[in-house]
């Protein structure tokens, strides 16, 4: 008997580079930049004063007063994203709400309201206490869960730039033992001064567009948003009625415990994640056609990330394209990897590998294809999508086209 696999039958993103599954389909695909000045708060200060900000967003306009009082812009952005992929799916009424389940990936959560309350205290004044509702990092799954009435599985992942990569594989796990029929995974962030100051102090921001494996890259372009998917168990989706829309081949995650902010630099830790989590999806490295980097654009990562593709695919390395979807992003923090996710596998069913923008020249050190020049066509339906975190927190998805065969897994 052929195993089931996780079929992904719902995304949706709200993000700085485009806030529906079309618009960003077509930034990832047209290679349309979100990168500009960030206006959320002050970034006079800062050397790098540029972001992926969702621009002329107004809550008033999606939500009501009271929810605006409950719900931070990282929530917020999480039920825009997590309405999307719930209404592609068709997932109400499918299943007791005991049988779905949430899994959020996290990083700042509500410090952007939080840092509102304190400058209020600092002036003086009387600060609103609701500002402070979403400084726990559970709460945005536990929003998710009231609003859509999932009453299975709930959990938040905060393992940094990772976490919304590890939300998505620990849901996958969740259904493949039978312990979930459904889950919503995904991740969100939103830019707050606290994430802004801390990686200008590190020296790891770019004051120019971030430039992934290129000359002169001097670090990342933050950005913010969410993006979240819906999985199921592929022969209940099927016998539901439901349009597949990629799968969830298998997942690994490691933790290097080498340094806290910088990676293992031989690439070795990274590329056993890598290994690890084709050995778990049980799919052949030949059968990778791309690699969704984590892409940051600074100096270490990109070096340290191109040598773990050496190490994974060897003499073929550099016939597998590594490309970053950050310079059209940003870096989303905890909603890294769920966005990038979502970008794969558009890509994937669109038989296009994205481009990666802002060239400024070519590296001696990053010497693979990064698909610099322009996106292209390629028939592959396999693709690994990286995330790499601070403190060797490392996940690797495995993710699938729409209508990738069965023997090909």
């Amino acid at each position: 008997m052929i195993a089931s696999r996780i079929a992904i039958t719902g995304f949706g993103v709200f993000c700085g580079a485009a806030v529906s599954i079309p618009a960003f389909r077509d930034a990832v695909l047209e290679g349309k930049s979100g990168v500009g000045p960030v206006d959320l708060f002050d970034v006079s200060g800062f050397q790098a004063r540029i972001g992926v900000q969702v621009k002329c967003y107004d809550p008033a306009a999606l939500f009501s007063r009271r929810q605006q009082s409950r719900l931070s812009r990282t929530d917020q952005f999480a039920l825009l994203a997590a309405s999307e992929a719930l209404a592609v799916s068709g997932l109400s009424g499918c299943y007791d709400p005991y049988d779905i389940g949430v899994c959020v990936g996290g990083g700042a959560a509500g410090m952007y309201q939080a840092e509102q309350w304190l400058a209020a205290e600092l002036r003086g004044e009387s600060a609103r206490p609701d500002l402070l509702r979403g400084v726990l990092p559970d709460k945005t799954a536990t929003e998710l869960a009231n609003a859509y009435g999932l009453a299975g599985y709930q959990g938040s992942i905060t393992t940094a730039c990772s976490s919304s990569s590890t939300a998505i594989g620990w849901g996958a796990d969740l259904i493949r033992t039978g312990r979930q029929k459904a889950m919503l995974c995904g991740g969100a962030d939103s830019l707050c001064r606290l994430t802004f100051a801390g990686f200008n102090a590190l020296k790891v921001m770019d004051s120019r567009p971030c430039a992934p494996f290129s000359l002169d890259r001097q670090g990342i372009t933050l950005g913010e948003g969410a993006a979240f998917v819906v999985l199921e168990d592929e022969q209940a989706a099927r016998s539901r009625g439901a349009e597949i829309l990629g799968y969830v081949l298998g997942y690994a995650l490691t933790g290097e415990a080498h340094h806290m902010t910088a990676p293992e630099p031989s690439g070795e830790a990274a590329s056993r994640v890598m290994t690890a989590a084709l050995a778990a999806a049980g799919v052949n490295r030949n059968r990778v056609g791309w690699v969704n980097a984590h892409g940051t654009g600074t100096p270490l990562n990109d070096v340290v990330e191109s040598n773990a593709m050496k190490l994974v695919f060897g003499e073929r390395a550099p016939q597998v394209p590594l490309v970053s979807t950050k310079p059209i992003t940003g870096h989303c923090l905890g909603a890294a990897g769920s966005i990038e996710a979502v970008a794969t596998l558009l890509s994937l069913n669109a038989r296009t590998i994205p481009r990666t923008l802002h060239f400024r020249g070519r590296d001696p050190q990053c010497d693979l294809d990064y698909c610099h020049d322009a996106s292209r066509s390629s028939d592959c339906t396999i693709a690994l999508s990286n995330s790499f975190a601070f403190g060797g927190n490392i996940t690797t998805l495995v993710l699938g086209a729409a209508d990738l065969p069965q023997e090909d897994c």
